[in-house]
């Protein structure tokens, strides 16, 4: 078997780093790692807060405020040229050089402690659905009237001590096959959820809606609604790894223009995916409408456990994706104050054990 690369994926890139092989295809699965997380089983709440007028009007908006930004933002990858300049291989770099003067460093303290929130946001919403994967099988096999209670505390520590030994993956580069198993597991879990909305609304039980939402008092409708736009607004961004990503990309056809097309892929299916399980949630629950609509279900038990294990592998390589631009700062640190040490200036290659079968 001959295990020669191409002489073009051995030469360095034009920064002296390894060649990077990413395209816009793998740019779009990253994004859609990212932004059609576990929080898109929120939307159905939001919707029913807003309505079908201001619910479909709010995540189409944000949506093309997305395409919009993030275009800008992705002329700012090299500096001061869009397709010769200085690559930006972080965003707080980005800043620093377009910005300069002390910006970058309330830019970076903002964006570095959002991702460590993050990434302890999935370590919570992983424990939280192996819990309820346990409960649907202890309804199950016990009866509705069991009592069925268990703590997220060790599978709170199983999943970072998992995490521990993803996070020696390389760079994002390496993390291709990762965030694609992570991407198809959060279009399973959106599936399910849509589907069993679906179910519902077909069987002619689907709760009434209204273009204007949940009635309430005005001051309790206030605060729902701009709590309801905050998170579709929140559920649209991936500002604090575009460039992590974007650094992935092979340097022809030009970076920018890559990641504009990817920024459209991406951002697309997240909308198409945001449309469908918002309104079958909305149009399944009415006001009633849970906060994440797979709570709403225990029948049939092997599928809502099966959503949250989907939840639960994406969650895997959502941290990931998130995390490693959190890694690097770290270990720029760790570098900067022991200069010397082997244990923290040196490279560890793990031989990866291929079976083929001849």
């Amino acid at each position: 078997m001959d295990n020669t690369k191409p002489l073009i994926e051995l030469e360095p890139d034009d920064d002296g780093r390894i060649r990077r092989t990413g395209n816009v295809l793998t740019a779009s699965t990253h994004i859609i790692t990212v932004v059609v997380g576990a929080g898109v089983l929120a939307l159905a709440w939001a919707m029913a807060q807003l309505g079908w007028i201001a619910g479909i009007g709010s995540i189409v908006t944000f949506s093309a405020i997305s395409i919009f930004t993030y275009s800008l933002v992705a002329d700012c990858y090299r500096y001061p040229d869009p397709v010769t300049g200085q690559r930006n291989y972080t965003y707080m770099q980005a800043v620093k050089a377009y910005l300069g003067g002390r910006m970058y460093v309330l830019c970076g303290l903002v964006q570095y402690t959002k991702l460590a929130g993050i990434t302890v946001g999935y370590t919570i919403t992983s424990s939280t659905s192996l819990v309820a994967i346990r409960k649907a099988i202890c309804f199950h096999n016990t009866g509705k009237a069991a009592s069925c209670k268990f703590s997220n505390n060790p599978f709170m520590i199983g999943f970072g001590i998992l995490q521990i030994f993803l996070s020696q993956i390389p760079n994002f580069n390496e993390l291709t096959w990762l965030s694609t198993a992570a991407a198809i597991t959060s279009f399973g879990y959106v599936f399910i959820g849509s589907g069993l909305c679906l179910s519902v609304v077909l069987s002619g039980k689907g709760a009434a809606t209204s273009i204007t939402g949940t009635k309430l008092p005005v001051e309790d409708k206030l605060l729902k609604v701009f709590t309801a736009m905050g998170n579709i607004g929140l559920a649209c961004t991936y500002a604090t790894v575009i460039y992590d990503i974007m650094d992935t990309l092979k340097s022809h056809p030009a970076e920018n223009k890559q990641m504009k097309r990817a920024n459209v892929l991406g951002v697309t299916a997240m909308t198409i995916l945001f449309l469908l399980c918002s309104g079958l949630g909305y149009a399944a629950f009415g006001d009633n409408t849970p906060g994440n609509i797979l709570t709403g279900f225990t029948d049939p038990f092997w599928l809502v456990a099966l959503g949250n294990g989907c939840i639960v592998m994406h969650m895997i390589g959502a941290y990931q994706v998130m995390g490693q631009p959190f890694f690097r700062i770290v270990e720029m640190g760790a570098n900067m104050v022991w200069p010397d040490s082997d244990f923290i200036n040196k490279e560890y290659s793990f031989m990866m054990v291929h079976l083929v079968t001849i």
